[in-house]
């Protein structure tokens, strides 16, 4: 693994680490990427067609059960040494910021603290109409349940195709791009818009860019560095070497 002192120097000096993730971290933790989900009885339906809101108007019940079989896959997995490593990162850096395109808790049940959720939490429940966010519902046996104040449907707290990033999250993702002065892309395609220009806004606003991803991106031309290869494996060795007192 040919990580370079430079990339060691730069995560030892940061003032402000930001770390970017994508469906790869998860990956290696046995989440199936979103469209790799469709196996036994979903093989036959397209994901872009169950993540719509239009999907769960016809048919609720279906988007339900769905989301529900993606839930108990996520609950079946542990976080892995990438997700760890990032835990580590964030309690030895001056500044550290999670921001993560993925919908499962690994971050959260690893030990990160306020992870920027681009795309939601696919555990967490609110209200169809509004958004509101729901904790708990008596089990009437309904699918999809309802809400025990309004009655109406419960949907996953995700973002849909057609819906908009949460602005506030969003908005929060690109400050810390902005202000950081080393921004980690990690197991992301950055092709999903908006969030793949949040390492470009990093690049313009004079911070250095390291990619860790198995294949190069469009990314890797434009980072300071690429490291292609596992999170899981890259991760924990940036961490033992750049903090080596602290982790020995």
């Amino acid at each position: 693994m040919d990580i370079s002192s430079d990339i060691i120097a730069a995560l030892q000096s940061a003032s402000h680490i930001v770390a970017f993730t994508g469906a790869g971290i998860s990956a290696e933790s046995g989440v199936p990427t979103f469209r790799q989900a469709q196996t036994g009885l979903w093989e036959q339906y397209d994901p872009t067609e169950l993540a719509t809101p239009q999907a769960f108007q016809r048919d609720p019940r279906l988007v339900w059960e769905w989301y529900q079989w993606r839930r108990d896959l996520i609950a079946g997995v542990d976080p892995n040494p990438g997700h760890i490593a990032l835990v580590q990162m964030e309690q030895r850096a001056r500044q550290f910021t999670l921001i993560s395109q993925n919908v499962d808790d690994l971050h959260e049940r690893a030990g990160s603290t306020a992870v920027l959720a681009l795309h939601g939490k696919i555990h967490r429940t609110k209200r169809f109409n509004d958004g509101q966010l729901v904790e708990s519902w008596p089990d009437t046996g309904d699918v999809p349940p309802r809400c025990p104040e309004t009655g109406g449907l419960l949907r996953p707290d995700v973002v849909w195709f057609g819906e908009s990033l949460p602005a506030e999250i969003l908005e929060q993702a690109f400050a810390a791009a902005r202000n950081c002065d080393l921004f980690l892309s990690i197991g992301t395609s950055a092709m999903v818009q908006p969030a793949a220009q949040l390492p470009i806004e990093a690049l313009r606003s004079g911070a250095r860019v390291l990619e860790i991803n198995p294949e190069p991106t469009p990314l890797s031309g434009q980072a300071t560095w690429a490291l292609n290869g596992p999170s899981g494996e890259i991760l924990p060795v940036l961490v033992a070497r750049a903090w080596p007192q602290e982790t020995g």
